[in-house]
């Protein structure tokens, strides 16, 4: 008689960074008992999966932010792309998947609606990414902030969930510093994103889209 039993997976290592051989992570990674419940990050030959924060403070956060950039991009009549939870990948090297990311301006190209990464030898990283950190603040501002600065991402923010503080950064030649006024958003000031963030805790969407509109002056 075959034995027809089937082990159970392992369970994987997550929030922190293991050693992994690409093959292994892309194995992990396209996974569905993983893919719908974990975002992954490779860099070189080193690997951090992450479980999809549930709770209402992420996806609240994520969700302010969108609104705050969707309506400053439409006050000043800007091109924009906005993607949640997309990977970007650099075949054999590395894999970002972070909350959110933004590409702005008039000559990037429309990426392919389907469900692959984004293969970063045929399109650009985004110029904007965002990644709300409730459980992951010192890897945001740590290892992941080094690994959007090695893919070329112009502009990297880190909400700190708990705190509507954004931690924003200029990326460029491989270095980062901080700064108060987005760069790829011309005259967004960080501090209205954080202004925003605060409202989100007693006040409705409506509420804050109105406040942001007025503010803009849309």
């Amino acid at each position: 008689m075959v034995n027809t039993t089937t082990a159970p997976k392992a369970e994987i290592v997550s929030d922190r960074w293991v050693k992994a051989t690409w093959d292994e992570f892309q194995t992990l990674s396209e996974d569905p008992a993983y893919a719908e419940r974990a975002r992954f990050y490779y860099d070189h030959d080193t690997m951090r999966i992450e479980m999809a924060a549930l709770g209402p403070l992420h996806g609240r956060n994520n969700s302010v932010v969108y609104d705050v950039i969707s309506l400053f991009a439409i006050a000043k009549n800007m091109r924009i792309l906005k993607l949640t939870n997309t990977s970007f990948r650099k075949t054999g090297l590395q894999e970002c998947q972070p909350d959110c990311s933004f590409y702005i301006g008039d000559s990037f190209l429309l990426p392919p609606q389907n469900n692959s990464s984004i293969d970063l030898d045929s399109f650009e990283i985004p110029h904007l990414v965002v990644e709300i950190a409730t459980t992951s603040l010192n890897d945001d501002l740590g290892r992941k902030r080094i690994l959007y600065e090695q893919l070329g991402v112009k502009e990297y923010w880190v909400v700190n969930g708990g705190e509507s503080q954004v931690y924003a950064f200029e990326m460029s030649g491989g270095r980062s510093g901080t700064i108060r006024e987005s760069q790829v958003l011309e005259g967004l000031s960080i501090a209205i994103v954080e202004e925003a963030l605060k409202r989100s805790q007693a006040e409705d969407d409506s509420a804050i889209a109105r406040w942001l509109l007025q503010t803009f002056k849309i």
